[in-house]
């Protein structure tokens, strides 16, 4: 079978939204879903799976925290909540002999960019309760996982009743690594061939702070 190619984020989101729903009607008992989306890429995704099955959509934020000379290499990510989460990739921190002073400089400049980026997409909302409810954190696609992983985390300590991921797309080994972290993966397809995330969607356009703002404008009924 074919990989499946989707159309943009929103396409993917549509198709999402109907695997969700398959996995509503197979568990009754989630029945007090919320909507966790990582932004950017995340949003337009969650948001048609949002409208889908009537439920609130809200952000988790999460950073990740670079080797210095190679930045797209993750040491670590870094999430808000209540309490900030820290999840380190040991290996990499080993090979880069990165300092735990290193690490925490990097933490406090990532949450403070956390920080800017809730003000501005959220405009002081306050966030969605998640304890006790049914967590579905929403992204675009997995790659490494690294930085998931580092969600996921953070959103059990918020202690939801069940948490589930849900993804258009991730390598094989990622989803089954994954898998083991929640109660629940919801993802469409898990080819062996993987490159990149936006090697499976015809417009992989980066999501834009308006477009963001636009789409949780529009889920509170303020657009």
């Amino acid at each position: 079978m074919s990989d499946m190619i989707f159309a943009d984020r929103r396409d993917a989101g549509r198709k999402l939204a109907e695997a969700v729903n398959s996995l509503l009607a197979r568990h009754p008992g989630i029945d007090d879903p919320v909507l966790l989306a990582l932004p950017r890429g995340g949003v337009p995704v969650a948001w048609e799976v949002a409208r889908a099955i009537g439920a609130p959509l809200d952000l988790v934020m999460v950073r990740k925290i670079g080797v210095p000379w190679q930045p797209e290499l993750a040491a670590a990510a870094v999430v808000d909540g209540e309490t900030a989460q820290l999840v380190i990739n040991d290996e990499v921190v080993a090979s880069a002999n990165m300092t735990a002073d290193e690490i925490e400089a990097a933490k406090a400049q990532q949450l403070e960019e956390i920080r800017r980026r809730r003000q501005l997409y959220l405009r002081g909302r306050a966030p969605v309760p998640v304890e006790g409810r049914d967590a579905i954190v929403i992204d675009d696609g997995v790659a490494t996982g690294a930085t998931t992983r580092a969600v996921l985390k953070a959103v059990r300590l918020r202690r939801p009743r069940s948490l589930t991921l849900a993804v258009p797309v991730a390598p094989p080994d990622t989803a089954a690594k994954l898998r083991r972290e929640v109660d629940h993966l919801v993802c469409l397809q898990t080819p062996r061939v993987f490159y990149a995330i936006g090697q499976f969607y015809a417009d992989f356009t980066q999501v834009s702070d308006a477009e963001v703002v636009a789409i949780l404008r529009q889920s509170t009924g303020e657009a």
